[in-house]
């Protein structure tokens, strides 16, 4: 069965789609997949990952229009996972640009591998490990 299924995406609400869009794609180096207007629905979604929808997960990123109001991010979401090559020199060039990084990089409480934690425009937490 674990050959027949596939995780294809994680879906986040945000409040700005344009500036949510650069900073997956700008600060973290996924390419937008695809982008769909749904004026029916009054929402549009937004795909972005490293690679095709057909071969990788991606996230979905869902602007609901007219929403005014931040999400409630609630306690049960924990975050998204990034592998990445440098963490230092990644962290370092992120908080050039501006981003926050609630937990600088370096080795796990409990273990041996080097993570961070940086915030997203509505405050999600992504979690990066380095990966060499």
């Amino acid at each position: 069965m674990s050959n027949e299924y596939r995780l294809l995406h994680t879906m986040i609400r945000v409040r700005d789609l344009d500036k949510s869009i650069s900073f997956y794609c700008d600060h973290l180096g996924m390419d937008l997949l695809r982008r769909k207007d749904y004026p029916s629905g009054k929402f549009t979604l937004a795909f972005l990952g490293y690679g095709p929808e057909e071969s990788n997960t991606v996230i979905e990123l869902t602007f609901n229009w007219g929403q005014d109001e931040g999400y409630d991010l609630g306690n049960a979401f924990g975050h998204l996972a990034i592998g990445v090559p440098d963490i230092y020199q990644t962290c370092e060039g992120l908080e050039k640009l501006g981003v926050e990084i609630p937990r600088l990089p370096g080795p796990m409480k409990h273990g041996t591998t080097v993570i961070a934690f940086v915030k997203d425009p509505d405050g999600y937490m992504i979690e990066l490990i380095e990966k060499k």
